[in-house]
C-alpha cells in the first residue's frame, strides 16, 4: 500500500508543478499560463481570492522535537524537522521536489517544491487548484486558510480527489517572497488523514525564512 500510494500521487504533483507558466507580454504584464489553454494576470487586481479565504488568528510555530533544519538551495527558507521520525532525501536533477520526505514506516510523504518565480500568495490558489484538476478532475478544495507561521504568512490549502482509482487528501503551505515561491506539501489516503492530522501539523510548522 506504501509504494501504491507514494506513486499515486507523485503523478499528481508532476502535473502540479508543470502544467503553469509564469510569462510576460510585450508590455511587460507578468501573466500565467495554464496547460488548458487559458491564462490570467499574474497580479489580477480583479480576484477575490484574498477576500474569500480567511485568516486563522492562531500560533502555529516549530515543534521543540523538531531539531534537524533541512534548508532549501532555491530560497531562503528551510524546514525544521523531528529526524527520529520523519526521514527525507535529495530530489535528483529531474525530480518534481528539492526534497522529498517520508514519516518512518507510515504512508505519510511529503515534498518541498521549490522555484525562483515569485507569485503572490492570492494567485497560488488558483493555480494550485487549476493544475490538480489536470490530473485529478474531481478534487476539491476542502479548507482554505491563511496562517502565521514563525513569523510568515502562508497561504494553508487542503484537497482531495482520486487519481487512478485512489481517493487522497494533500494538505500544505504555500509561501512567497522576493526570491521565489515553494510548496510544502503533505499527503497520503483520504481514509488515512485523521489518524496524520497531528503529524502533519507538526510537520509543516517547521517551515521558517531564513
Amino acid at each position: 500500500m506504501r509504494r501504491i500510494v507514494l506513486t499515486a500521487l507523485l503523478l499528481l504533483f508532476a502535473k502540479l508543478t508543470f502544467s503553469q507558466i509564469n510569462a510576460v507580454t510585450e508590455s511587460g504584464d507578468e501573466v500565467v499560463l495554464y496547460q488548458d489553454g487559458t491564462w490570467k494576470y499574474a497580479n489580477d487586481s480583479t480576484s477575490k481570492v484574498s477576500e474569500e479565504i480567511p485568516v486563522n488568528n492562531g500560533v502555529f510555530t516549530k515543534d521543540k522535537k523538531s531539531t534537524f533544519l533541512v534548508k532549501s538551495k532555491t530560497l531562503n527558507i528551510g524546514i525544521w524537522i523531528n529526524p527520529k521520525e520523519w526521514n527525507f532525501t535529495k530530489g535528483k536533477e529531474d525530480d518534481v521536489a528539492e526534497y522529498k520526505f517520508d514519516k518512518k514506516g507510515e504512508d505519510l510523504f511529503a515534498m518541498l517544491i521549490s522555484e525562483k518565480t515569485p507569485i503572490p500568495l492570492e494567485t497560488l490558489k488558483d493555480i494550485a487548484l487549476q493544475n490538480a484538476r489536470n490530473a485529478a478532475p474531481d478534487v476539491k478544495i476542502v479548507r482554505q486558510e491563511f496562517r502565521n507561521v514563525n513569523g510568515i504568512k502562508v497561504l494553508m490549502l487542503e484537497m482531495a480527489g482520486t487519481i487512478k482509482g485512489i481517493k487522497f487528501t494533500y494538505y500544505g503551505y504555500y509561501y512567497s517572497n522576493d526570491n521565489g515561491t515553494i510548496q510544502l506539501l503533505t499527503y497520503t489516503g483520504s481514509n488515512l488523514f485523521d489518524d496524520y492530522f497531528k503529524d502533519i501539523e507538526l510537520f509543516l510548522n517547521g517551515l521558517v525564512e531564513l
